[in-house]
């Protein structure tokens, strides 16, 4: 569903991204950790099509791109990548539906199906009874569930999650995670979520871990992510 293949990226003399390869299969979630500064987030907006790399390039379904600006893979983001940020980034006089059913509409997509696809995903995120509600009207972990809503409305293949729970309590954090195993898992439209977080908690929650380090991506798990030995003391 989504390959990488040799990205790079610098910012002045800065090499961020030293040539990055990594894939996130159909129906899988990946967890995305690193240190502070290692490029994850510069990672997440190549691939979001927010950003350029120098070089290297990007599958995405049946999309290829890396190295071309924002302005020419429009598409990218219209129609392939969904957003979940640690910010719900709702517009506080509007409705849930009407959070979701906006975005679709910027995207090319008549009021009346955006309404429509709207109201589906919402039901699909657990908010069939809270479709009129405007965002103060809603927790915190409901308003997550209306983001993910909004990323997912219009069946992109692939979400991208910046950070998803760093504004909710443990349980409202749970109970996304949960929703995106389910998002995954889904028989009859199974997504791929590739997630930023420095929770190991909610990293082991993923079906499959990522440490980016030094440039590069490499197989991790939370022990040696964490740069613990086998008894769980730092190295």
């Amino acid at each position: 569903m989504l390959h990488v293949d040799g990205l790079t990226k610098s910012f002045g003399s800065l090499d961020v991204l030293k040539g990055v390869h990594m894939e996130v299969k159909k129906g899988e979630m990946v967890a995305l950790m690193g240190p502070s500064g290692s490029g994850k987030s510069t990672l997440l907006n190549i691939i979001g099509g927010l950003l350029a790399g120098d070089s290297g390039s990007i599958t995405l379904d049946d999309r290829t791109y890396g190295t071309r600006g924002p302005a020419n893979v429009v598409d990218v983001r219209r129609n392939k990548v969904g957003w979940i940020f640690q910010d719900f980034h709702l517009l506080d006089n509007l409705s849930a539906v009407d959070n979701v059913a906006i975005a679709l509409e910027l995207s090319g997509i008549p009021s009346d199906a955006a309404v429509t696809e709207a109201e589906d995903a919402l039901r699909k995120v657990g908010l069939g009874d809270r479709l009129h509600f405007i965002p103060d009207q809603l927790s915190g972990g409901q308003q997550q569930r209306v983001a993910i809503a909004r990323a997912i409305a219009g069946n992109r293949p692939v979400l991208l999650a910046d950070e998803p729970t760093g504004n909710l309590d443990i349980a409202s954090g749970k109970d996304v995670m949960k929703l995106f195993k389910d998002l995954c898992h889904d028989e009859e439209n199974p997504i791929s979520i590739l997630m930023v977080t420095h929770d190991p908690d909610l990293a082991s929650n993923a079906d499959r871990m990522l440490l980016l380090n030094d440039g590069r991506t490499e197989a991790s798990d939370i022990r040696s992510a964490w740069g613990l030995d086998e008894e769980g003391e730092e190295e």
